[in-house]
């Protein structure tokens, strides 16, 4: 498989100032801290990223920031989640003119598409650009499900090279290595599966509770890809009451409350989202203040 659909793959936040226009700056540090951890690529605008709430052209503000953080260190993946299938083709011509590497594409949202409906959708985007593009599977949030049978189909467009799998069922992997071989990378969209999807498997893991702690996240994928099973176990066992704040409706102000704590990011979201606030944040702040506190010592890579 290619290098850009390997390792850990950042779903980065989208960092706003008080007044909610984009912090270019909070948003740089942050994805620099991402690959100075050595995160594979960096992924922008998508659902931790607030994409529902950002106009096209941030988007593009926000892909712009990425690839001048990257300096073509690592691959920078703009997401496609649009209500449209011709916005999605528009972004995707806008993003490959932007320094883009490749996309990660929702189904069109609101709208619940059939199978037939569904295919075209990835196809035409597929067809509005040179790059390839990672079609994101969600169908417990987006209400659309990509099965392996539908992959099978799709497996003539040559530019859906991957398949970020957020099913929730980690039985999926096994399913789509079946019915389609190696024809795509498989990487696991879902914080608290990916240890179990690795070991199935997948190729990556697109990554939500990396914003915060980025080394932890890396240090997971290496040992298990290295055989050091044990030593990727403890560290994920430790992990997991934080991984599990990335399935929640609200993994968005969760993260950016980790950020903020560990010194990597800051909290304001875009209404109607709100901050964290009451006894929801007393539980979440402790939560990440215990896991803080009992850190556990990263082995040598």
């Amino acid at each position: 498989m290619a290098h850009i659909w390997e390792g850990v793959l950042p779903a980065v936040t989208t960092k706003f100032n008080a007044d909610f226009s984009i912090d270019r700056a909070w948003t740089k540090k942050n994805i620099e801290a991402q690959i100075d951890a050595s995160v594979n690529g960096i992924i922008v605008c998508g659902s931790l990223g607030e994409a529902s709430t950002l106009s096209l052209d941030e988007k593009l503000e926000v892909l712009d920031i990425a690839v001048d953080a990257s300096r073509g260190r690592v691959p920078v993946l703009l997401t496609i989640a649009e209500n449209s299938t011709l916005d999605g083709c528009r972004q995707a011509e806008a993003g490959t003119k932007r320094g883009a590497s490749g996309y990660m594409v929702l189904p069109g949202l609101r709208y619940l598409s059939d199978r037939r409906e569904t295919l075209n959708h990835f196809r035409m985007i597929a067809n509005a650009s040179a790059l390839p593009l990672m079609v994101y599977n969600n169908p417990l949030a987006y209400g659309v499900d990509m099965t392996p049978d539908m992959f099978a189909e799709i497996a003539d467009e040559k530019k859906i090279v991957a398949i970020k799998e957020s099913s929730g069922d980690v039985r999926r992997v096994t399913d789509l290595i079946n019915a389609v071989g190696d024809r795509f990378a498989i990487l696991c969209g879902v914080d608290n599966l990916a240890m179990e999807a690795v070991l199935m498997g997948a190729h990556g893991w697109v990554a939500g509770l990396v914003c915060a702690f980025p080394h932890e996240t890396v240090a997971i994928f290496r040992l298990i890809k290295a055989g050091r099973i044990e030593e990727a176990r403890a560290i994920y066992r430790w992990f997991a009451p934080l991984l599990a704040l990335d399935v929640s409706a609200k993994l968005v102000q969760n993260i950016k409350l980790a950020e903020a704590i560990v010194g990597l990011g800051t909290e304001p979201v875009r209404p109607p989202r709100l901050p964290l606030a009451g006894d929801e944040r007393k539980s979440v702040e402790a939560l990440i203040r215990h896991s803080i506190e009992t850190r556990p010592t990263l082995p040598a890579l």
